[in-house]
């Protein structure tokens, strides 16, 4: 039945859309080799590497929020000077190639950085760390939930805290009681689509953290490592990778649902 006000020819397209994602997807999972997989799944590299990617996910999607949140609040809900270029630098990690950040961070952060340079003299080094694997994650994701709070915080208006705050509330308590309340659902969405691309994050990386096994040997540069040295194993974690993402998904779209 043609959906209401959907074009029939519509459907082509968007079949030819869903084959283009489900396709390779499956092909993946052809040439996996599932008498192997619980070997290839639970060795030592692949668990450590699966850990690490989580733990420090987690940390990069928290930086994304305590950061991300009030950025996309400055920009929907106040006006300043430069306001247009604060946005297209906020997008700016959407569009550059990722090796790009990662060189950035390590110019930034490096032992002859920027601020790494100062930073080393007191003894601290991020480059090469655990830290860098989550600066870089946070780096590339953070974008990801500005846009969807900003966006969602322009189309809802202001109405709601304009009635609170002339009722005498203040502004963190507009934030907290209103504000945040009506955009959860466009903060999980948000948060989810952060967590996925710090999951997934490679170049960055790879360029300022490097591939030391279980320091900075996230899961998909274990993945890449494998799939010089071992092809099944590399299949048998893109799996695991994949199975991860659709499970944060899918958890993701019942809060969004709940709120």
């Amino acid at each position: 039945m043609n959906g209401l006000g959907v074009p029939r020819w519509c459907y082509v397209p968007a079949l030819l859309g869903g084959l283009f994602v489900a396709v390779p997807l499956l092909a993946i999972l052809v040439q996996l080799d599932w008498t192997a997989l619980p070997s290839l799944l639970f060795s030592e590299s692949s668990l450590t590497a699966l850990w690490l990617s989580l733990r420090t996910t987690v940390v990069a999607t928290v930086i994304c929020v305590v950061l991300g949140v009030p950025m996309a609040l400055v920009l929907a809900r106040t006006q300043f000077p430069g306001q247009s270029l604060a946005r297209a630098l906020v997008l700016l990690p959407l569009v550059v190639p990722p090796v790009v950040a990662g060189l950035a961070l390590l110019y930034t952060f490096g032992r002859r950085g920027l601020l790494g340079g100062t930073l080393s003299v007191v003894g601290i080094d991020i480059a090469f760390t655990t830290t860098a694997v989550i600066l870089a994650q946070a780096f590339v994701a953070l974008p990801f939930l500005v846009i969807s709070l900003d966006g969602a915080l322009r189309t809802a208006g202001a109405r709601y805290e304009g009635v609170a705050a002339t009722l005498g509330a203040r502004p963190g308590t507009v934030m907290f009681r209103v504000t945040l309340p009506m955009m959860l659902p466009a903060l999980a969405s948000g948060t989810v689509l952060a967590f996925a691309r710090a999951l997934g994050e490679f170049g960055a990386t790879l360029t300022f953290a490097g591939s030391l096994a279980g320091t900075t040997r996230t899961l998909p540069l274990e993945i890449y490592l494998q799939r010089e040295v071992d092809p099944q194993a590399a299949v048998a974690l893109s799996v695991l990778l994949i199975v991860v993402a659709v499970v944060v998904i899918g958890v993701s779209r019942r809060w969004v649902r709940a709120a």
